[in-house]
C-alpha cells in the first residue's frame, strides 16, 4: 500500500527523492527517519542511495530517470557522478545532459517503456533520453502545462494526471502511454503530483498530508494494493470533489 511521510516538515517528498524499479534516490540531509521509511519498503530489492546534485538535495527535481539509466543535468559534480555510479545498479546507465531546461524532473516523465517530455526541449536531449532510458519519446502537455514532470506521475502500471486535464485528453495519453490514467490530486488537493507523490510498479510513497481517498486513487491506478480496478471511477470522483472543495 502506499505509504505516508514528510522530508524534514515537507510534504513535497517527490522533490527530495526519486524512485524507480532499479533504485531509489534520496537527497542529502534528510531525517533518518524519512531515509529509514524507504529503507524499510525497498532495501530487499533494491538500493536506495543518498546523493546531491550540484551540491542541492532537491534531486526529485532535478533528475529523470528508470530502470534502464538515469540522466542527470550538467551541474551535477564530478564526485556526485562518481557516488552515483559506485551505487546504481551495473545495468543502470548514468548520462550527464546538457540542456537549458536543466530541472529534468520537472519536465520527464517516463516509465521503462516510454516518456513525456517537455514541447521545447532540445533535440539532442530527446535523443539522449530515447538512447538512455531506452523509451519512445513524445513531446507533449498535460492539463495545458508544459512542465509533463511536475503534472503528471507515470509507473508501468498506470498514470495520475494534473485534475484538470480533460476525459478527452487523458484517452488520447492514455493511448499514447498504453497504461490506464486517472486525474487526481495529492496532499490535500495538491496538483503539482510528482512533488507529493513517487512510485514504482510495486510501491508508492505520498505526502503526509495526503488523504485517504487521494490514497485509495493512488492506491487503485498504480495496482499497488487489493483495492478493486473497478473502484477507480468512484475513488476518483471523490478526489476531484474534496479537491474543488
Amino acid at each position: 500500500m502506499a505509504v505516508r511521510c514528510q522530508f524534514e516538515g515537507s510534504n513535497d517528498i517527490g522533490v527530495f527523492s526519486k524512485l524507480t524499479n532499479a533504485y531509489c534516490l534520496v537527497g542529502i540531509g534528510a531525517t533518518a527517519n524519512f531515509y529509514s521509511v524507504f529503507e524499510e519498503q525497498l532495501s530487499e530489492t533494491i538500493p536506495v542511495i543518498y546523493s546531491s546534485i550540484a551540491g542541492c538535495r532537491i534531486i526529485g527535481s532535478m533528475v529523470a530517470g528508470n530502470r534502464h539509466g538515469l540522466l542527470v543535468p550538467s551541474t551535477t559534480t564530478d564526485a556526485e557522478l562518481q557516488h552515483l555510479r559506485d551505487h546504481l545498479p551495473d545495468k543502470v546507465k548514468l548520462q550527464r545532459v546538457e540542456e537549458r531546461l536543466s530541472a529534468l524532473g520537472n519536465v520527464v516523465v517516463c516509465n521503462d517503456y516510454v516518456a513525456l517530455v517537455h514541447p521545447d526541449i532540445d533535440r539532442e536531449t530527446e535523443e539522449t533520453i530515447h538512447d538512455i532510458l531506452q523509451v519512445e519519446v513524445f513531446r507533449h502537455t498535460v492539463g495545458n502545462n508544459v512542465l509533463v514532470g511536475s503534472y503528471a506521475v507515470l509507473s508501468n502500471q498506470g498514470g495520475l494526471v494534473h485534475p484538470a486535464t480533460p476525459t478527452q485528453e487523458q484517452d488520447e495519453l492514455s493511448m499514447l502511454l498504453q497504461v490506464p490514467l486517472v486525474a487526481g490530486t495529492v496532499n490535500r488537493g495538491s496538483n503539482a503530483l510528482s512533488a507529493g507523490l513517487i512510485v514504482n510498479d510495486w510501491a508508492a510513497f505520498c505526502g503526509f498530508d495526503t488523504t485517504a481517498t487521494e490514497l485509495n486513487v493512488v492506491e487503485s491506478i498504480f495496482k499497488i494494493s487489493d483495492t478493486p480496478q473497478t473502484a477507480i471511477t468512484t475513488t476518483m470522483r471523490k478526489a476531484l470533489i474534496d479537491s474543488l472543495a
